[in-house]
């Protein structure tokens, strides 16, 4: 993946400077996009307390003296129940292949289950390096912490093991020097300051997923589809003296009932989300938005091929 590009390189680089791709995986909820986000300096990916939550591969960009790492978020790893699993798990086996090391997040807080050895056997057989994480390493004691790394060490036979935590900060500069020094000698790959090459209306929609997803029962994350329809600028600015643009936004779900879990009583639910998704829309659009939410069923979506595809999957 780092042979063919299109992206111009900024500067010059140091002699010395490594550039590549590095693919986040681990089973749901492991602390990927935390942890994409943390490293990225700000948020480029989806983070939600429910499983299942990230739906496109994003790409965050850490920027450093001698060093640029392209991370790409996957979906988690998961055995299929749908035909949506299955596209989201081929999504992530055929991003492995293509990357300069893989990090295994594997979370401090949970033992090592079917889950991680089902992703440990996928990752093995990839080819590429591969630095296990011990994730969420601030949550749990030292004596907890010792135990994990040596359930790490016994699952495969990793390039490095690196205890560490997004949240706290744990190790990070750490972490990347290690992913550094798998990187091969390269140009920056994309121009100094660019933290992601998602298009806009592919970050909106997760914006607006991470809203609707705060606070719902289980059953939602895997059925919540959004598509963003439109995003229009208006002739006239807004009265802080921004651009005004107007975000035309479709949430797709699979039966009546989560329509109305969506949307809530009297609307305030959505209302409620509207108004969250709309500040971090704002902030990453620099512009005031006017959004237009519609919640609609489109059944059975994630069984569906046509569905799939119309939903861009």
């Amino acid at each position: 993946m780092t042979e063919n590009h299109d992206q111009q390189p900024a500067t010059e680089p140091d002699e010395g400077f490594r550039a590549g791709f590095v693919c986040v995986v681990g089973r749901p909820n492991a602390g990927k996009s935390t942890l994409t986000n943390a490293l990225v300096g700000q948020k480029v990916a989806i983070t939600s307390g429910r499983p299942q939550t990230t739906r496109h591969a994003i790409r965050g960009i850490v920027h450093r003296p001698d060093a640029q790492l392209i991370l790409v978020d996957t979906p988690g790893v998961h055995r299929p129940r749908t035909l949506l699993g299955q596209r989201l798990n081929d999504l992530v086996i055929d991003t492995l292949t293509e990357v300069d090391a893989i990090a295994l997040c594997l979370p401090a807080d949970q033992t090592i289950g079917p889950g991680d050895r089902f992703i440990a056997g996928a990752v093995a057989q990839a080819g590429t390096p591969v630095v296990a994480l011990a994730t969420k390493a601030d949550t749990v004691s030292k004596a907890r912490l010792a135990e994990h790394l040596v359930a790490i060490a016994e699952l495969g036979d990793w390039a490095d093991i690196v205890p560490v935590s997004a949240v706290s900060g744990y190790q990070l500069e750490e972490l990347v020097a290690v992913l550094r020094s798998h990187m091969p000698l390269s140009p920056p790959l994309y121009p100094d300051g660019e933290l992601t090459d998602e298009p806009e209306h592919v970050m909106v929609a997760e914006l607006v997923r991470e809203a609707a997803l705060e606070g719902v029962r289980d059953e939602l994350p895997h059925s919540l589809a959004v598509v963003v329809e439109e995003i229009v600028e208006r002739d006239r600015p807004a009265k802080d003296g921004r651009p005004m643009l107007d975000v035309r936004v479709h949430l797709f779900v699979e039966r009546d009932s989560q329509k109305g879990i969506v949307i809530g009583a009297k609307g305030a639910r959505l209302r409620e989300v509207g108004t969250t998704a709309r500040r971090g829309i704002e902030a990453l659009l620099g512009a005031a938005v006017y959004l237009d939410l519609h919640v609609k069923v489109a059944k059975d979506w994630q069984r569906d091929p046509k569905h799939l595809q119309r939903l861009g999957f």
